[in-house]
């Protein structure tokens, strides 16, 4: 688990449309990242149409919003233009950077274990430190109570 104070790891990712996306691309600016199992799965969906519907709400307080997940940059595209995203989606088909925030590993669903992406989101500030760290979250009203903590 990131501890809130600390240095987010640094990363640099392919978004949807193949574009390289780097954490410092965000230097001065807070960033939301947030990690998420698969596209077009009904938890996802709902949590990136969340984060989509609160977007300008994101905006208006200069916070980019981006998502990650180990999924292919066909399925993000797919994933994007079914549901009207404009926030990038990156992926991490080799789990590099999600191991890096803790959001890879050992969860429990419906009483199986297994290993994969643990939902989880970070608020990184200005100087690319973790100002709030969120794990295993629910997906459903998740992008409100982000902007909930923000507004204080």
């Amino acid at each position: 688990m990131l501890e809130v104070g600390k240095r987010a790891p640094a990363f640099t990712l392919q978004e949807s449309d193949g574009e390289k996306v780097s954490l410092s691309d965000f230097k001065g600016q807070r960033v939301v990242l947030y990690f998420y199992p698969r596209d077009n799965t009904p938890g996802c969906t709902l949590e990136a149409q969340e984060f989509q519907k609160a977007l300008s709400t994101f905006k208006k307080r200069k916070i980019a919003v981006l998502g990650v997940s180990g999924d292919s940059l066909a399925s993000h595209c797919k994933f994007r233009d079914k549901f009207g995203l404009t926030f990038p989606l990156l992926s991490d088909p080799e789990h590099k950077v999600l191991e890096a925030y803790g959001a890879w590993g050992e969860k429990t669903l419906y009483g199986k274990t297994s290993i994969g992406v643990i939902r989880s989101t970070f608020l990184v500030d200005e100087q690319g430190r973790v100002e709030r760290a969120w794990y295993n979250v629910k997906a459903d009203g998740h992008a409100e109570k982000v902007l909930a903590e923000l507004r204080g």
